[in-house]
């Protein structure tokens, strides 16, 4: 789950809007032409934008003129090549919004997912089955269990909807650095299409497990929380772009954060969230231009450091 960014986030980015590069991707994806960056599902080779968009509060919005703004930040998403929407039934209205805006943005491509967050097989069906109802969709790419609540009931649903083509994939998640230990071992137990949860610049706890298990796993990672909830923005307020950052084609410094994300040879896709269309444009731009290698990363989290 992703928090919007702050409204000083204007005030953290730099002016350099020209930049690019024409360099080759290193394999951890590759450049679909005119989509950018692309990852591969493990379980069966698809590919999927490398940036998501997640809706933690920034959809949550009933009826009305705000949520008919929402509009402009979805035209933005897939106009800049975004397919992966990510939801739940704990963010309040936002299933709903998405059902009614999304056939507006009249998208090529989505990729819907979304979650199960209650106790019990009866509970969870009925969720499940509210959110088709919400979303306006026969089928998910990807369900979900919302913070491991009562994952293992829920994954044998999720295993016999999988089987009846009601789900294409499933997964389980974690947000805000919880739970580690059980992610690894439900990782460890059972053949998960997807996990879910958070890394950035600022919590690179998952470097030390949970990516590695996920890779040797077969298991995609959708990353939460890239921008820390916003906090990231906060440390890098004032500060100008490394000079690093022309080299992977960065105009700003949510491409920065977002390069770095996903730039993991285990990360298949990042979701952040915004209400505002032009950091839409600004994130979902992180598909373009080449990624951060080993060393490069490295720098990049050590001069992150030295900001906090």
């Amino acid at each position: 789950m992703n928090c919007a960014h702050r409204p000083d986030r204007r005030r953290a980015l730099s002016g350099l809007a020209a930049l690019a590069c024409a360099a080759t991707l290193p394999v951890t994806g590759r450049a679909a032409p005119g989509r950018g960056l692309e990852r591969a599902i493990p379980a069966t080779g698809e590919m999927i934008p490398a940036i998501g968009m997640g809706t933690w509060l920034t959809f949550d919005v009933a009826p009305g003129a705000e949520r008919d703004a929402r509009l402009a930040v979805l035209r933005e998403f897939f106009a800049g090549g975004g397919a992966v929407l990510d939801s739940s039934p704990m963010y309040g209205y936002a299933e709903a919004a998405l059902g009614e805006l999304v056939p507006k943005a009249r998208p090529v491509k989505v990729f819907n997912a979304t979650k199960v967050w209650t106790p019990t097989r009866f509970l969870g069906v009925k969720q499940m089955e509210e959110s088709f109802s919400h979303w306006g969709v026969k089928r998910f790419d990807l369900m979900q269990v919302h913070n491991m609540l009562d994952w293992e009931t829920h994954l044998a649903t999720l295993k016999a909807w999988k089987a009846d083509g009601r789900i294409r994939y499933l997964g389980i998640t974690t947000s805000h650095g919880r739970r580690h230990d059980a992610l690894e071992a439900a990782m460890k137990r059972e053949r998960l299409d997807f996990v879910q949860f958070t890394y950035n610049l600022a919590e690179r706890e998952a470097d030390r497990r949970l990516l590695s298990v996920a890779r040797d796993r077969g298991a995609a990672v959708i990353v939460n929380r890239p921008f820390d909830g916003g906090d990231l923005f906060d440390t890098v307020r004032g500060k100008p772009l490394p000079g690093w950052a022309a080299e992977i084609a960065c105009a700003n410094w949510a491409q920065v954060f977002l390069k770095f994300v996903v730039s993991h040879p285990a990360v298949t896709c990042a979701i952040p969230a915004t209400t505002n269309p032009m950091h839409m444009r600004e994130n979902i731009g992180a598909l373009a231009g080449r990624l951060p290698d080993d060393a490069l990363r490295r720098r990049m989290a050590a001069d992150f450091d030295r900001l906090r």
